[in-house]
């Protein structure tokens, strides 16, 4: 049975990113492939592998099996934009992951940020962040 968080198995050890955002697209970049790696997308967002497939809406071996299909790095990729935005804001990655997995959002009916990336309603939420910095530093 798959459970919402995932552990950190041994001797693998997430860095902690804080500022550096580089940093963070690195340690996500897959080693075999010029995409994202789930299994690390996985371990930094403490999520297990058939969660992130529902998320991404894919079969749950679909991620395993060919984690370069364009429906999971494209769910990679848009998480990824709002965390940009959301580490932008929040000035610490660790923040923005919090924040993006667990911030249920009024404007939009409070679900998360994770949830609406899932709902494919990123251009939003990514207005939404830019409304947000602009009342932060306007």
């Amino acid at each position: 049975m798959a459970t919402a968080e995932m552990a950190v198995p041994a001797g693998e050890a997430v860095p902690v990113f804080d500022q550096n955002f580089d940093g963070f697209m690195n340690y996500l970049h897959s080693e075999a492939s010029p995409s994202i790696s789930p299994k690390r997308f996985g371990l930094v967002f403490r999520v297990d592998m058939q969660t992130l497939a529902v998320q991404a809406h894919v079969h749950r071996n679909t991620v395993r099996l060919a984690p370069d299909t364009e429906a999971i790095q494209s769910h990679l990729r848009e998480s990824v934009r709002v965390m940009r935005a959301a580490a932008d804001i929040s000035g610490s990655i660790e923040k923005a992951i919090y924040w993006f997995k667990n911030h249920p959002l009024p404007t939009f009916d409070y679900k998360t940020p994770q949830d609406l990336v899932s709902e494919k309603r990123t251009e939003a939420l990514i207005k939404y962040i830019q409304s947000l910095q602009a009342g932060y530093t306007g």
